[in-house]
């Protein structure tokens, strides 16, 4: 049983990398950042957002493009 549910959050883990645009909340959750940490780096502009509708959603395919193209 063990093996289906690590395979199943695997494939969450997998979709969710693929994943453009998704909130705050989210955000937090799957890096680990405190929420006010994510609010703080969106509001020092650190973190980009993209507006959709009424809401505001933390636009990773931009940031993951950026983390790609810096060199170390």
């Amino acid at each position: 049983m063990d093996a289906i549910l690590d395979a199943s959050q695997s494939s969450l883990q997998q979709v969710v990398l693929f994943v453009p645009v998704m909130t705050r909340e989210k955000f937090a959750e799957l890096t680990g950042l405190p929420l006010g940490v994510v609010r703080g780096l969106i509001g020092r502009g650190s973190l980009m957002t993209v507006r959709l509708g009424k809401r505001n959603l933390v636009n990773v395919a931009l940031l993951n493009k950026i983390a790609l193209e810096r060199e170390f």
